[in-house]
Parts: C-alpha cells; structure tokens; sequence
C-alpha cells in the first residue's frame, strides 16, 4: 500500500510541531504540504529547529493532493479554511481545533467526536474528525467508566493544571516566561471552552446530563495536563470495584492505563499515554488524570484518529520515548 499522503495545515504553532515530529517518523506516511500565512516559502526547520536533519520541507500554499488534512488553526479558523480551499470530497479532514466539536455538520462534511476512547467505531469509519481539546480529553478520561456504567449521581467536580503550551505560541500576558515561571493562577473559572465538549459526550457516552465544576489553571511548566476529578460514589460500590471499572474500561486501548499506585505528570510527558488513578474516600470516588496537552491531548491524538480512519493498527508511529527526567 502506498503512503499516506498528509497536509498540515497551520504548521507554525506548538501542535503543528507535534505532527510533524510524529509524522516524520510514522511508517506509513509521507508529508506532502505544509501551508501558513505568515512562514510562506521558508524551511520548516526555520520555525521547528529541533528538525533541522529531519526533512527539508518548506512552507507553501499548495495542499498538493493530500489524502488528509491536518488543520491546526487557531479556534475559529478552520471552517474558514474549509471554504476557501478546494478539497477533494474523499480526502479526510482531521481537525484539531474547537470549530467542529459541538457541532460536526458543516459544508456537506460531517465530523465525528474523535475520542477513541468513547467513539473508536465512529472514527474508523469516519471521513472528517473534530479532535477533541486538551483539558477535555484528560477530564473525560477520568469520567468516560464512570459514564458508560450509569454511576455519574451527582456533580463532577475537577481541579486541573496545564503547561504553557496549551496556551498557544503567540506570547501573551499570562504566558511569558517572567509570569509562568515559579507561578500559578486560575482562569476561565467555571467558564472554560472545553465544558461544553465534556457534557455533551459524556451524555452520549451515559445518557446523562452532569453539571461539571471546572477549575483551570496556569501552571509554571511547559508540557502536559494534571487533573483532580471527583464526585459522590455510587452506593455499595468499594474502592476495588472501580478499579476493576476502569481496568476493564481500558483493557482494549494501547494508551491509556489504570495505575493502583499515584501518578504524576512525568511519566506520560511526550508521549500519547495517559494514565489514571481512581480511589474512594468518605463517600465520594477520586480520579486522577495525567496527558501530555500536545500528544495526547492534541497531535497524538489526531494521528491515532488518522490511524483508525485508515485501517492501520491506532497505535501506529506512537510509540514514543517517555522522558523520566
């Protein structure tokens, strides 16, 4: 079988970066394009130095007939690009922004909720993706058994910390080194973007409607995604039955782990794991969730998506070196 041909769209940014290191060394891909409005006819390595020896591919316009697309724009762009660009109706579109998630009907294209955990059969049949955002996939994770077995009863309650990179490339107020560094605070109190993913899937996942408390914050690192999740424990049920729930839950996925011992941010940076860690205390059950935002939580997720829509094995080019230290 000949390689996937695969455009970037948007390839400036963090999560572009991401894609092309994984791609690049994917088995059964070949990068055709890769298009930007502000990098047009410079090197991709003039932007992502660290590939510099890893391809000699240069910004450009032309999607040069791709058999998928990666759009990683900024929120809002991506129906822009959709209907402005001629796509062939049988090339594949993977979104990784929010443009399509609540709502996945648009321009005679309908995109599925690309959650594998929740939807693997959608996706593998699937010809446009809406990836799901970073925060989003770690706290659904922590809830995607809860869910599925009926046990949400109550409000779900979350408390979680994401490196800078989530915030994007473009230098901000709060996401320079001078106030991330040695610093924490919380935005978009209860109010975050990724809410109303979370609610909508976990309803389809459980048929549940759930109030999701959701305090984010900034914290003083540059990868990855730490989320305290809990909500009331479902009556008779012991700490041991809901980790037999969640090892059960995950038995089939290639990346993500029920842990018996606590788990930490480290061991899931640069890689597409995610780990959890559930636990039952005076009546109420304890999740702990860890991803890296830009794998897992966006470019590794994307390509396990692109790997189910394909017919390859989901975990295909994303078996990456964990760094311990």
């Amino acid at each position: 079988m000949s390689k996937i041909r695969a455009a970037i769209a948007g390839g400036t940014g963090y999560t572009g970066g991401e894609l092309f290191r994984i791609l690049l060394n994917h088995p059964e891909v070949e990068i055709v394009a890769a298009t930007t409005t502000s990098s047009e006819g410079t090197p991709v390595t003039s932007v992502h130095r660290d590939l510099i020896g890893e391809t000699d591919l240069c910004f450009g316009k032309e999607l040069n007939d791709p058999d998928v697309i990666f759009l990683c724009l900024g929120h809002g762009i991506s129906r822009q690009f959709v209907d402005t660009h001629e796509i062939k109706p049988e090339c594949r579109i993977i979104d990784l922004g929010n443009d399509f998630r609540l709502d996945g009907d648009y321009a005679g294209r309908n995109f599925v909720y690309g959650l594998c955990e929740s939807a693997k059969d959608d996706v593998r049949k699937a010809k446009n993706v809406a990836n799901p955002g970073c925060f989003a996939t770690a706290i659904q994770l922590a809830t995607l058994p809860l869910a599925a077995a009926g046990l949400i009863k109550d409000e779900i309650h979350v408390t979680a910390i994401t490196g800078s990179t989530g915030a994007g490339k473009k230098p901000g107020e709060t996401t320079h080194f001078s106030y991330r560094n040695d610093n924490i605070s919380i935005y978009k109190l209860f109010t975050h973007q990724h809410l109303a993913e979370i609610k909508q899937n976990l309803h389809r996942v459980g048929g549940v409607e759930c109030t999701v408390n959701f305090v984010p914050l900034r914290g003083d690192f540059a990868r990855g995604i730490f989320a305290s999740v809990y909500t009331r424990a479902a009556e008779g049920m012991t700490q041991e039955d809901y980790q037999k729930l969640y090892e059960e839950y995950y038995a089939a996925s290639p990346f993500v782990f029920h842990s018996k011992e606590g788990i930490s941010m480290k061991e899931v940076a640069n890689t597409n794991k995610a780990l959890v860690h559930v636990e039952l205390h005076d009546g109420y059950v304890h999740i702990a969730s860890a991803i890296d935002n830009l794998v897992k939580g966006a470019a590794g997720q994307a390509v396990q998506n692109m790997n189910l829509m394909f017919g390859l094995p989901e975990d295909t080019g994303l078996h990456l070196k964990p760094s311990a230290f």
